[in-house]
């Protein structure tokens, strides 16, 4: 199931995993290449409609999860903004040097923050992490012993906090108390992680003999309980992000929002 449940499923979700993987690298590459304020202006608001649109969850649970990417929004761009380089003086005082330029390039910043994390958003909410090790096994070629083996610990996961939990009770039980302050922080953390690590060290163990049993170590003739291929999906999202990146340019070019296009500083 995806990162944070999906409540319906979209077209998106049966893209294959590796091919939306690849691609989400590529968004970010782009993402990260790109210098026009006004192009990525207008990638920002069409990775909004998006995401919106097409990853399956309510719009209380988008604006919720959108909370964290508008405050790494506003402090990445006020970094620049207050302390970046430029001709064109706003406002001075002390070290905080505020220009035409650097707000210019802390907008420019904050809305690289915010498309990269509207495409991780993106590809967590619609994709199973089963079928992405299952699709990096078929598609990718991984070998089965490192894809089964992150599953596993996934699988492990839930089973380390549930036993956090029973020894956080165990011990409020007993009575034990914990001492404030910097020795009681040392104190938890050696009362807690001794026997977590022990516990977990012996079942990785079972699981790692288990697994060379069942030959998880080699690939061939290996026969998968999920098939994973191709389909019209993945052509449909590679043609939605050129259109989302075309359209994007087109208008930022010929309909700009800011008397501004590359914001890099030019020192001559």
């Amino acid at each position: 199931m995806p990162i944070a449940g999906s409540v319906r499923e979209t077209w998106l979700h049966r893209v294959n995993p590796s091919f939306k993987l690849v691609l989400c690298v590529a968004m970010f590459v782009l993402v990260l290449l790109t210098d026009n304020i006004n192009v990525l202006a207008n990638a920002t608001w069409m990775y909004v409609a998006l995401v919106a649109a097409a990853s399956g969850q309510p719009m209380r649970r988008l604006l919720l999860l959108s909370a964290p990417f508008a405050l790494m929004f506003v402090s990445s761009a006020t970094s620049m903004i207050f302390f970046g380089k430029g001709d064109t003086t706003w406002y001075r005082l002390g070290v905080v040097h505020i220009t035409e330029e650097s707000f210019y390039r802390g907008i420019h910043i904050g809305l690289k923050t915010v498309d990269m994390a509207l495409i991780g958003m993106l590809f967590g909410f619609t994709t199973s992490p089963v079928a992405m090790f299952y699709s990096l096994m078929q598609q990718l070629r991984l070998s089965p012993k490192y894809a089964y083996s992150f599953m596993a610990a996934l699988r492990l996961m839930p089973m380390v906090a549930a036993e956090f939990r029973t020894l956080q009770m165990a011990l409020k039980v007993r009575g034990v108390r914990t001492p404030r302050g910097v020795k009681g922080w040392f104190v938890t953390l050696k009362r807690f992680s001794i026997p977590l690590l022990s516990q977990s060290i012996r079942r990785a163990q079972r699981i790692a003999v288990a697994m060379e049993a069942k030959r998880f170590s080699s690939s061939a003739g290996r026969t998968y309980y999920y098939v994973l291929g191709w389909s019209a999906n993945d052509a449909l999202l590679i043609v939605a992000v050129g259109f989302l990146w075309g359209a994007a340019a087109w208008i930022g070019l010929h309909y700009p929002y800011f008397s501004i296009g590359d914001v890099r500083y030019n020192i001559s």
